[in-house]
């Protein structure tokens, strides 16, 4: 059982998820820190001063923070546009990749260029006894 984690823990996809994931926290962080940092206070100028984070309501003794509900959405919004772009230009680059493999020709044997000269002769040697 131990040699059958190592083999599944040494394929190539799984270290590429750990990757994946890890940057993503990365990346995760950083657009938290762009929507509370510059998106949210420019949105709260465009709406006269409000600040989402501190937007709450209470009921009771109970304080709903609906503001930061509101931030979590901005932030997923965000991250999803990014990612949206992201993947869109890999997938051009990825297309633009097959696109040239397809218009490129492949490259012809030294046997096939060799017969193809003989067949060339042989035709030029019909066609010159007729």
């Amino acid at each position: 059982m131990l040699k059958e984690f190592k083999k599944f823990i040494a394929r190539g996809n799984v270290l590429d998820l750990a990757v994946g994931v890890i940057v993503g926290g990365a990346f995760s962080s950083i657009v938290s820190s762009l929507v509370e940092n510059i998106f949210t206070p420019l949105i709260g100028l465009i709406l006269g001063g409000v600040n989402f984070s501190n937007l709450s309501l209470t009921f009771r003794d109970t304080k709903i923070m609906y503001g930061a509900f509101i931030q979590s959405i901005i932030d997923f919004l965000i991250v999803a546009f990014c990612l949206f772009i992201i993947v869109k230009f890999v997938n051009t680059l990825t297309h633009k990749k097959e696109e040239e493999k397809k218009n490129e020709q492949p490259a012809k044997s030294a046997d096939i260029i060799l017969l193809e000269e003989i067949r060339d002769l042989l035709k030029n040697d019909l066609s010159d006894e007729q």
